[in-house]
């Protein structure tokens, strides 16, 4: 029995996976959803879509930035299992005000001035409960696992999330909005239910959460009225404080710090492309919201592939050894990506096709394994990164890991959406966008292989505090 079947047969881990699968499923269908509802209903002009695509990404993004740093130190100062029930219950709540806002966009009703709003305040609250989730998710791993059982259950973990990135964007993709407002509701109950079934995780030391400016500014200011008024802002410098001093202590590691850039590059390059994919199949490939669908799917069952894939060629390992060379792949695939766009000849009648007669199209099949090459490479370069985050800090300090990861992941993304914003707002197509994220891949390149540097100095400097006894 390999270690990736026993530990799917392990309620110390089963129901962690479970719940994170409808997590990723629940986000992915509502966004996905809403992204194509929108692009292909509301608008018709390539560069209000590919706005409009990158606004609900740099929105998804910004809770990220914001509050990683005290959920940081909440993953790591209470019971994890207790925060992972306290955010399935609320995300009940921003389901039900998504299918609120879905309903009325699908009915016409308000659709500039509240539903489009609404949809995308809900596209903060799903991205925000997914900040207080994301520390935790790899953060528990030591905590329930073995020490050479965490790259196993961290690759699982990854791959179950892109299959449920998979899953949720299908179907988006081919069911009807008004099925999709309901099962998202569904979805989230099912969640919550599958989440009291995580072991409970206490806190590991007596660390204790601190607000570097709120602490003083309650002593400071004697007026209640006028603490109250000053509250919201100074919480939000409070934030910002504890982002940079999270990131800062980070940094220390060399290891960890490498790993958290070079994450942050693979994704900006993810934001990119998945700003990108929309507006691109309905306008540079004529295709219909299928074949959109379609696009993200792949690109969710390259990454499975790559996640399992690294594991089995590492063995268990923890190393970057292969990154440096997985996303130089990525890099020509996306290059053989944009290429095989730039060659698409589209189909005379000039209407949108149905994925299966575009899928008939020449340079349907070539585009399809171009993206998937693209997203299996990736698979390969990001999945042992992330294990580094949980296997190189103090096994108290895991979530606060993770949160500065998802700080500096997250700066990232949203300096590569705006910079995705920003070539569509100067009136680049966006098939010529895709040059920028080939581009990505160079400097990912070489940040895997400082990375792995990092990963042999380290070792050897283990090696020479701890020498191997004589026989």
């Amino acid at each position: 029995m390999t270690t990736s079947t026993h530990l799917m047969r392990r309620k110390r881990f089963l129901p962690l996976m479970v719940t994170q699968f409808f997590n990723a499923f629940n986000d992915n269908l509502y966004k996905t959803a809403l992204v194509l509802f929108v692009v292909y209903t509301v608008y018709n002009d390539e560069q209000q879509e590919a706005l409009f695509s990158g606004l609900a990404s740099v929105i998804f993004i910004v809770p990220f930035v914001v509050f990683s740093a005290l959920a940081g130190q909440l993953a790591d100062t209470r019971d994890k299992a207790r925060i992972i029930r306290i955010v399935k219950i609320c995300e009940i709540g921003w389901a039900s005000l998504g299918a609120v806002g879905l309903f009325m966009a699908w009915q016409g009703i308000m659709v500039h001035t509240v539903a489009i709003p609404l949809l995308l305040f809900v596209v903060f609250l799903a991205a925000t409960q997914s900040t207080f989730l994301g520390p935790i998710k790899y953060a528990i791993l030591p905590q329930h696992l073995k020490k050479e059982e965490v790259l196993s259950g961290t690759g699982l973990i990854e791959a179950g999330t892109y299959i449920a990135i998979l899953t949720g964007t299908i179907l988006a993709g081919f069911i009807a909005v008004e099925i999709a407002m309901v099962l998202i509701i569904i979805t989230a109950f099912v969640g919550y239910w599958v989440s009291r079934h995580v072991p409970d995780a206490p806190p590991q030391s007596d660390y204790e959460m601190h607000y570097p400016l709120l602490e003083p500014y309650r002593e400071k200011v004697g007026s209640k009225l006028l603490r109250w008024l000053g509250y919201p802002f100074v919480a939000i410098a409070d934030q910002a404080m504890m982002s940079y001093k999270l990131v800062r202590d980070t940094a220390h590691n060399r290891e960890i710090f490498l790993a958290i850039i070079a994450i942050s590059f693979f994704w900006t390059i993810g934001a990119v492309l998945f700003i990108q994919f929309p507006p691109l199949a309905k306008n540079q490939l004529l295709a219909s919201k299928e074949v959109a669908s379609l696009f993200l799917v792949i690109f969710s069952i390259g990454i499975a592939i790559g996640s399992i894939g690294i594991n089995a060629l590492l063995k268990g390992e923890v190393s970057a050894r292969y990154s440096p060379a997985s996303v130089i792949v990525m890099g020509i695939f996306v290059i053989g990506f944009y290429l095989v766009s730039k060659a698409w000849t589209p189909n005379a009648a000039g209407e949108l096709l149905p994925i299966e007669l575009w899928i008939l199209e020449p340079l349907a099949i070539p585009l399809s394994l171009m993206l998937l090459g693209i997203a299996t490479a990736g698979g390969f370069f990001v999945v042992p990164l992330y294990a580094f985050l949980t296997t190189r800090c103090a096994h108290d300090a895991a979530s606060r890991t993770i949160a500065a990861n998802n700080i500096v992941n997250s700066l990232a993304m949203v300096l590569g959406s705006l910079i995705a914003i920003g070539l569509t707002g100067l009136g680049i197509p966006v098939v010529e966008q895709l040059l920028f994220a080939g581009a990505m891949t160079v400097i990912s390149a070489w940040l895997g292989t400082l990375l792995f540097r990092a990963e042999k100095d380290a070792a050897a400097a283990r090696n020479l505090a701890d020498p191997a006894p004589a026989e």
